[in-house]
């Protein structure tokens, strides 16, 4: 206590708790918010909670080090939000971003959209490794010249200098969202792509900023009267009429855009009717679709809730055609993960390059990993002891509470819920994948685990 009242000592506190504050602000700023490979896998981009973008460029194949193959190096990197406040609402904007999609590589420069909760920003990513040199009007340090001096005309040259890598901002999408963007996607046409946030979806032109086309509005007259919201939206592959967004309901609604203006009725309404001898207090949380995926064939949509992945076929409308179990081991531990807000995470889901294999995040930095048609999974682990350079992953298995064990099991109680695999991303056509554990993205990469086949 006399210690503790010791000015100097007080002094040394504050600083020591001042600068752990800035190291969990810092490691806040790390945590990885989204994950996204571009359309040939050869680059791929993270961005994180403090707005910053990360774009990881894949090493060509090396005749000396074959193994180097595949491994991806930092190619870039910019802040792609700061942190804004909106003064009509009295409304901090976070940084953080939400989503990170590629556009088709159309010239040498790679273009790329990013969004936080309110603006979307389209960004052009370009290498440049020669500078002009030679200026008649201009010395070497850039400076004009007197006109007066120049007695002879030169040619100017381009030299080769250092590969630089620029990203500039081509155009910024702003003041069209009330509510929290959830999704972005890209229309097959190249042209157009849509944001979605809780309550509506627009349609915007890639180069039109000042307006968009509202889609969806599922805003009700009364805001006592709303019973969901959009959880996640994405555009048909090869359709460019086409798209779907889910809901906190956990339903899909497939819209067709030559309908009508506004898609407020569906084509088609993908639903599973609910089980009355299972539903619970957590049944609505719980059946929340938290990221719907298009398959790349077109044909399947794959989604993601609380506790499991499903396939759905688009002419089958009355129930998924294939249910996996993430975690079902979690069900008698819905209270506590309600408690601790667990229950609310939004787990995304990806489809490998064939549609043949589909993966998940789930907690303790583990992921699955379900073959569709052998019908086995496998539970791997994004950890440090798995990333050394060639280790092969080991298959994991959670025990159920009063289950027996094995070696090398994990209970269900030792599982730690604040290491949570929340993005991954597939490679277009290999099998490397790119899995966020909080402030660590791990690739791994070649054969698919021995127990998936």
């Amino acid at each position: 206590e006399p210690v503790l009242r010791d000015p100097a000592m007080k002094s040394v506190l504050k600083l020591s708790e001042q600068t752990a504050d800035i190291k969990f602000i810092r490691y806040l700023a790390d945590i990885i918010s989204t994950v996204e490979f571009n359309h040939t896998g050869e680059l791929l981009a993270t961005g994180d909670k403090g707005g910053r973008v990360v774009i990881f460029q894949r090493e060509p194949e090396s005749k000396n080090d074959p193994f180097s193959q595949g491994e991806y190096n930092v190619y870039s990197t910019f802040q792609s939000h700061e942190p804004e406040f909106d003064y009509l609402k009295s409304l901090e904007i976070e940084e953080k971003i939400n989503k990170i999609r590629w556009l088709p590589q159309q010239n040498a420069a790679h273009f790329l959209l990013s969004t936080n909760d309110k603006t979307i920003k389209l960004w052009k990513v370009s290498e440049r490794d020669k500078r002009p040199e030679g200026y008649n009007l201009k010395d070497e340090e850039g400076r004009i010249k007197d006109v007066s001096t120049v007695t002879s005309l030169q040619v100017p040259v381009l030299k080769p200098m250092d590969l630089m890598v620029e990203v500039s901002p081509r155009r910024v999408f702003a003041n069209a969202h009330t509510y929290h963007i959830n999704s972005i996607s890209v229309n097959s046409d190249y042209e157009t792509y849509m944001s979605a946030d809780d309550l509506r979806i627009n349609l915007w032109h890639l180069d039109i900023t000042d307006r968009s086309f509202n889609i969806v509005d599922i805003k009700p007259a009364n805001m006592e009267d709303l019973t969901e919201v959009i959880t996640a939206s994405e555009f048909h592959p090869h359709h460019c009429n086409l798209f779907v967004y889910s809901s906190s309901k956990g339903t899909l609604r497939l819209c067709d855009m030559r309908e009508a203006a506004l898609c407020d009725k569906h084509s088609k309404l993908f639903e599973e009717p609910e089980d009355p001898s299972a539903r619970s207090f957590f049944s609505e949380i719980i059946s929340s679709v938290s990221d719907v995926k298009f398959s790349h064939s077109g044909r399947y949509l794959l989604t993601r809730d609380y506790l499991t992945a499903k396939v759905w076929d688009l002419n089958m409308e009355s129930k998924p055609l294939e249910t996996y179990q993430v975690h079902d081991y979690l069900r008698s531990k819905l209270c506590s993960l309600y408690e601790n807000d667990c229950i609310f995470d939004k787990f995304e889901c990806a489809w490998n390059g064939s549609d043949s294999v589909i993966m998940t995040g789930a907690y303790n930095n583990f992921f699955r990993m379900f073959d569709r048609n052998t019908k086995r999974d496998v539970t791997l682990e994004a950890s440090r002891e798995s990333s050394k350079p060639r280790a092969v992953l080991k298959p994991r298995r959670v025990c159920a509470a009063g289950g027996k064990r094995r070696k090398d099991d994990i209970s269900v109680d030792s599982l730690d819920f604040t290491k949570k695999i929340l993005h991954t991303a597939w490679h277009p056509t290999e099998n490397i994948i790119a899995i966020a554990a909080t402030n660590n993205l791990y690739i791994f990469q070649d054969k698919l685990n021995s127990e998936m086949h």
